[in-house]
């Protein structure tokens, strides 16, 4: 059997993964590698320290399919439907812009990194967090994989899926093996980059506004909030509101290369001054 190794644990690579398993169901093995402590990337739920019931989603807010999208990936939303993995979003968001007719947002009742872990159940590879990979070899037919705090390993083939610049940072063959435009069009890839802070409250806690998710305009700090429960119709008498911030791209890229704990008091401060209610 082949050996085919992913690099990273989000929605493309627990999909790739899913895909690669239903395609080749009897010729491959399948690893996924990651290196975070959990599976989502971009589609991150982090639970509460003194809770695990109690999640925020940090990362993706909600799923907006177009009416291309829906059409064409109908399959993929008619089986996170059934599994109760997605369901309509029916909260209200504030300042939501449609640009275009005919959107449906669906909300994850479970956290939106139940997305993720089903494709990677589905797949049924072998996942391991905490594998930060550093270099990538050629070795003939196979490649060899370093990470950090570990021996290389040797696979068939080698899908890569974490954000651009980590593909860059690659020590080993994948440089050179990339043709000169590929280069460029990864090197002029940009994201939008922010900062995601989440507040858990004790059970009871009452949040006195009438959204469930808004969009801050005028806020040189805060760009989105959202009462996680709320938004994803699942408030419990038995669990506390949990609460998303992001931050704007201008505030996230100023303090890019900040640590935390000097961030979080700024982003604290802004929220009290826009919800001066907050408990």
């Amino acid at each position: 059997m082949s050996r085919v190794l992913i690099v990273g644990a989000g929605l493309t690579g627990s999909v790739c993964a899913c895909l690669l398993r239903r395609e080749l169901p009897q010729k491959i093995k399948i690893v996924v590698w990651d290196k975070s402590r959990g599976a989502g990337g971009r589609m991150a739920t982090s639970r509460s320290p003194t809770d695990s019931a109690c999640t925020v989603d940090l990362g993706a807010q909600y799923i907006t399919a177009t009416p291309h999208y829906a059409r064409i990936h109908q399959s993929f939303y008619e089986e996170l439907l059934a599994h109760g993995i997605l369901s309509p979003l029916v909260s209200s968001v504030e300042g939501m812009m449609s640009r275009e007719e005919g959107l449906t947002n669906y909300v994850t009742p479970k956290g939106v990194s139940s997305i993720v872990k089903h494709y990677l159940k589905e797949s049924g590879a072998e996942v391991f967090y905490d594998r930060h990979v550093t270099h990538v070899y050629r070795r003939g037919a196979c490649w060899e994989v370093c990470r950090m705090d570990g021996e290389p390993e040797h696979f068939d083939a080698v899908v890569l899926t974490m954000p651009v610049p980590q593909i860059l940072q690659l020590q080993g063959d994948v440089g050179s093996l990339m043709a000169v435009p590929q280069r460029e069009q990864l090197e002029a890839v940009s994201y939008s980059s922010r900062y995601a802070l989440g507040l858990f409250y004790p059970p009871h806690t009452s949040i006195p506004v009438p959204w469930a998710a808004k969009y801050i305009s005028g806020s040189p700090c805060i760009r989105f909030i959202a009462i996680d429960g709320k938004k994803r119709n699942t408030e419990s008498s038995d669990c506390g509101p949990s609460m998303v911030v992001h931050t704007s791209v201008p505030f996230g890229v100023e303090h890019l290369e900040e640590e935390k704990e000097r961030v979080q008091p700024l982003i604290m401060d802004e929220l009290q001054r826009l919800m001066p209610g907050l408990p």
